[in-house]
């Protein structure tokens, strides 16, 4: 008996910003997979086993969710924003490319209202015009390919939504990236720090990357980095259109 496997965003963090498709999945849901905080999101009843775990498991996460639905189970795997951005989505798909054996199981990814977008939006509209994503956590990258990334992105000048900036085990990471953007950009390029945005710890922060210091990130803070013509109307940050 085969069941079906959905990965969804559960979105920032607020609860209206789940959409129907992932709500009405995990209604319907036998087993819900996920990092611990991701997973307490979901609340129990009846009929549904939560599966929790480290946040380092990712594919014994998705082989356990492939595992699940092959046995007929309805199983949603839940990431934080949108699965396909630095999420479950495609650690699902590398464990089924390694497992071939679960290639009849239904596979459906609902997307979600990513981290960076909700910041964006409170922001005003600092995302406006080109901009680019990158995860500064090096758990599963080299730092010199991330400062690869950021140097090229800046040189670009993109707009640059950075997540995962800075953590108790890695906190000298952003402070380096710091360095290399104002190095890039110069000192008076504006940069959003959004934490916890849509939950009630949400703080909001816009300074210049010359006042910017890495104590004001921590792994709930999306970054965002404007380009060099990102700028502010009254409260508000953005990035013209226009901008060549």
């Amino acid at each position: 008996m085969t069941g079906a496997l959905a990965i969804a965003g559960l979105g920032p963090g607020a609860e209206d910003l789940v959409t129907p498709e992932v709500a009405e999945a995990l209604a319907e849901a036998t087993d819900v997979v996920g990092y611990f905080p991701y997973v307490a999101r979901v609340p129990e009843r009846p009929g549904l086993t939560r599966h929790a775990s480290d946040n380092r498991v990712e594919l014994d996460r998705a082989r356990l969710a492939l595992d699940l639905a092959a046995k007929g189970g309805r199983v949603v795997v839940v990431s934080s924003g949108d699965p396909g951005v630095f999420a479950m989505a495609s650690a699902v798909f590398e464990a089924l490319e390694a497992a071939p054996e679960f290639a009849a199981v239904p596979i459906r990814v609902l997307p979600g209202i990513t981290a960076m977008l909700a910041a964006a939006a409170r922001a005003g509209a600092p995302l406006g015009h080109d901009f680019c994503a990158i995860n500064l956590s090096d758990n599963l990258k080299p730092w010199a390919l991330i400062e690869r990334r950021l140097r090229a992105a800046a040189e670009a000048d993109f707009a640059i939504a950075l997540y995962n900036p800075r953590s108790a085990a890695r906190p000298e990471g952003f402070a380096r990236a710091l360095g290399l953007l104002r190095e890039t950009c110069g000192p008076e390029r504006l940069v959003t720090f959004a934490r916890a945005v849509t939950t009630p710890e949400e703080r909001i922060e816009t300074v210049t990357l010359g006042e910017a210091a890495p104590e004001m990130a921590d792994m709930r803070t999306v970054v965002l980095v404007g380009n060099s013509a990102t700028r502010r109307v009254g409260p508000h940050v953005y990035s013209p259109r226009r901008a060549s």
